[in-house]
C-alpha cells in the first residue's frame, strides 16, 4: 500500500550533510543551547542503557531461580522417591522377618 521514502535517500549522510544539519540546529536552537541540548540527550540515554541492564539482570535472575526450583525439585522428587523405595524394602524385609 504505502511505500517507505528514505530519510537520507543517499545513505548514511556525509561530511557536507552533517554540516549543514548542525548549521540548522544552531539556528533553530541558538548556540548557547546546543551543549545543554548534548548533555541532557546524553544523560538521557545513560538512564536508558541503566533502566536496560537493571532489567537484563532480572530476567536471569529470573531466568536462574526457575532453573534453581527445577533442580530443587527435582531432588525433591529424587529424594522422596529414594526415601519410599527404601521404606518399601524395610518394609518387605521386617515382614519377611517376622513371618
Amino acid at each position: 500500500m504505502f511505500e517507505a521514502i528514505p530519510l537520507f535517500p543517499g545513505g548514511v549522510p556525509g561530511g557536507t550533510e552533517l554540516v549543514v544539519i548542525l548549521l540548522i540546529a544552531v539556528l533553530l536552537f541558538g548556540a548557547n543551547k546546543i551543549p545543554k541540548l548534548a548533555r541532557s540527550t546524553g544523560q538521557a540515554m545513560g538512564e536508558f542503557q541503566k533502566g536496560r541492564q537493571q532489567v537484563e539482570e532480572e530476567l536471569e535472575k529470573m531466568q536462574e531461580g526457575a532453573s534453581l526450583d527445577e533442580l530443587e525439585e527435582d531432588e525433591t522428587a529424587t529424594e522422596t522417591t529414594s526415601t519410599t523405595s527404601e521404606t518399601s524394602t524395610e518394609t518387605a524385609g521386617s515382614s519377611e522377618t517376622s513371618e
